[in-house]
C-alpha cells in the first residue's frame, strides 16, 4: 500500500493542474465558445468515466450494492447542498451582441462569467473570481477524497486513474477562475498562483482525510467510493454538461464527452491491469 506522503504528492499534482488553466491569461483572456464547450465536454467525459470505472464498479466488487447506492445518494446531496451554501457559478460566456449561435470564429470575451448583483463596496470582477474559486474548491473535495480512499484501500491503479481524470478536468476550471481575477486587476503572477492553490490545496487535504478514513474505518471503501462518485456525477450533470451545451455547440461537446469517456476507459484499463 502507498504511503500517505505518496498520496499527498499525487493529489497535489492533480489538484495543481488548475494552474495550467490559468496560463492562457498570460497571452489572452479571449476564447471561442466552441473551444471552451468542447474542452468542458471532454473533461465531463473523463470525470464520468472515473466515477463509473474507478469508483462505482470497484465499490460494488468490494462491498454491497446498498453501501454504494447510499454513498451515491449522499455524495450527490452533499454537492448540491454545498452549491447552495456557495452560489454556483455557471460559466456563462454570453454571446456578443449581434452574433448568433454557431459563429465558430467569433472570439468570446471571458469576462462574462456570471451575472452577479452589483454591490457598491465590492469589485464585481473580483467577486466573480472569488465565487468561481469557492465553487472549484468545493468540487475538489470529493475528488481528493476519492484519491485518498483508493490508495488507502490498496487500489493504487484506481487512485492513479482518478488523479489523471482530475488533472484533465481541473484545467478548464482554472481558466474559469483566472480570467475574472486577471480582469479585476490581480497581477498575472498572482492570478496563476491563486488559481493553482484553488486546486492544489483542497485536493491533497481531502486526499489525506480519505486516506485516514479508510485506515481507521474497516471496509469503508464501498461507501466512501459511492460518496465520491455521487458528488462527481452531480458536478457533471448539474454543471458541466448543461454549460457545455449552452452556446450552440452541443454536438461538439457531446462528441468530446464520448472521447473523454473513451480516454478514461483506456486509462482505467491500463493502470488497473
Amino acid at each position: 500500500m502507498s504511503s500517505l506522503g505518496e498520496v499527498v504528492t499525487v493529489a497535489l499534482l492533480a489538484g495543481s493542474a488548475t494552474g495550467i488553466g490559468a496560463l492562457p491569461i498570460l497571452v489572452t483572456s479571449r476564447i471561442s465558445h466552441k473551444m471552451y464547450d468542447s474542452a468542458l465536454g471532454f473533461a465531463a467525459g473523463i470525470m464520468f468515466g472515473a466515477a463509473v470505472f474507478t469508483l462505482v464498479v470497484p465499490g460494488l466488487e468490494l462491498g454491497s450494492m446498498t453501501e454504494v447506492l447510499v454513498g451515491l445518494a449522499g455524495g450527490g446531496l452533499f454537492l448540491l447542498g454545498a452549491n447552495r451554501l456557495v452560489p454556483h457559478i455557471h460559466l456563462l460566456f454570453g454571446r456578443e451582441r449581434g452574433e448568433g449561435k454557431g459563429q465558430d470564429a467569433t472570439p468570446i470575451d471571458a469576462e462574462a462569467v456570471v451575472d452577479v448583483p452589483k454591490e457598491p463596496d465590492i469589485d464585481d470582477k473580483m467577486r466573480k473570481a472569488m465565487l468561481v474559486g469557492s465553487a472549484i474548491t468545493i468540487h475538489n473535495i470529493p475528488e481528493g477524497l476519492a484519491v485518498g480512499i483508493a490508495f488507502a484501500s490498496g487500489q493504487e491503479g484506481i487512485g492513479f486513474a482518478i488523479a489523471a481524470a482530475i488533472a484533465v478536468q481541473n484545467v478548464p476550471d482554472g481558466f474559469a477562475m483566472a480570467v475574472p481575477a486577471s480582469q479585476a486587476g490581480v497581477s498575472k503572477a498572482k492570478t496563476v498562483l491563486f488559481t493553482t492553490l484553488s486546486g492544489g490545496v483542497p485536493e491533497p487535504v481531502a486526499a489525506v482525510i480519505g486516506f485516514l478514513l479508510v485506515e481507521f474505518v474497516v471496509d469503508a471503501f464501498p461507501l466512501a467510493a459511492g460518496v465520491a462518485a455521487g458528488a462527481m456525477m452531480a458536478v457533471i450533470f448539474r454543471e458541466m454538461i448543461p454549460e457545455s451545451h449552452a452556446h450552440g455547440y452541443a454536438d461538439a461537446a457531446t462528441l468530446t464527452f464520448i472521447a473523454g469517456f473513451a480516454v478514461m476507459t483506456f486509462i482505467d484499463t491500463t493502470f488497473t491491469v
